[in-house]
């Protein structure tokens, strides 16, 4: 499997990795390919595309990560990512093998860092045990897989003629292209419902109340991101005392007040709102997936 173009996933998922992984979540995510959380920007200008999609999880009301957004009706299924971005890889392949250029070998897909759904710390971190262990770090192995997949995608030893590369990426999106031409409309709600999230009155009541418990720890932030964004906790490889003990100050304040929920469900109702708004034009964006989704099927045969 090859990986293909992520949009960058928010600071929220992954501040510490090589890539960020959640700045996706905050502004939503539209490219095919990578309509879920996993797969990341390979090095340029090498490019490819991604099979890898996160895996199905029931909703569970404790959990942040397995909640759902209004607006990922109108992003495509993980199938049908799936299904895109392998069948998009295969004619890229099949192109330059034709092109006369058998060994060329694209970047490795990056392994899952972080926040596995689009609301797998959006708001923040809010597993104990990992806090408790690796701060607002993304698990060790993750990081380590992640940082090595980087390295080894940086490095370009096909020798592939740049612009035989470039003509067979622009013969594949004729044919199968990456995403639709009208679901730049899911990013723009995504990224306005999540900002003015962080406006509405529950939201900074409860964040008022998270900043006076951690007080009362004492640290000194402002809102719930404000932790996750210290420049002393921002090194991949360094995971700090200071730095374990101020997520779990977090974590435990951000229990004590359900911020992640007061969080959630203030930018589902934006989201609810700004659908109601464009329903006739998210419908077209569900009829372009479709189709796509038809154009891949009839491509892999």
């Amino acid at each position: 499997m090859k990986g293909e173009a992520d949009m960058a996933q928010s600071r929220r998922s992954t501040a510490k990795a090589a890539v960020p992984a959640l700045v996706a979540a905050a502004v939503g995510v539209v490219a095919f390919a990578t309509a879920w959380p996993g797969a990341h920007q390979p090095a340029q200008p090498r490019p490819v595309t991604g099979r890898q999609v996160a895996q199905a999880q029931p909703t569970n009301p404790a959990d942040p990560a397995t909640w759902k957004l209004p607006i990922e009706a109108y992003l495509p299924t993980r199938a049908q990512a799936r299904l895109v971005a392998g069948t998009r890889d295969d004619l890229l392949d099949k192109c330059m093998a034709a092109a006369g250029d058998p060994a060329w070998t694209p970047s490795p897909d990056l392994p899952a860092i972080g926040g596995k759904t689009l609301t797998d710390w959006r708001y923040g971190i809010h597993d104990a045990a990992l806090a408790a262990k690796r701060g607002y770090h993304p698990y060790a192995a993750e990081q380590t897989a992640y940082d090595a997949a980087m390295e080894a995608g940086a490095v370009d030893t096909s020798g592939a003629d740049g612009a035989v590369l470039d003509g067979c990426v622009t013969q594949v999106d004729g044919q199968v292209p990456a995403t639709t031409a009208r679901a730049a409309l899911v990013q723009q709600i995504s990224g306005d419902a999540f900002a003015q999230s962080e406006q509405a009155p529950d939201v900074v009541a409860v964040f008022a109340q998270w900043s006076s418990c951690m007080k009362d720890k004492g640290y000194t932030y402002a809102k719930p991101m404000d932790a996750s964004d210290d420049a002393r906790f921002n090194d991949p490889g360094t995971v700090s005392a200071a730095e374990v003990a101020t997520a779990t100050a977090d974590i435990a304040c951000r229990d004590k007040y359900h911020v992640e929920k007061t969080w959630f469900d203030a930018e589902s109702a934006l989201q609810r709102t700004a659908i109601a708004q464009h329903q006739a034009e998210l419908d077209q964006v569900k009829a372009d997936t479709a189709r796509l989704v038809a154009r891949a099927e009839a491509a892999a045969r």
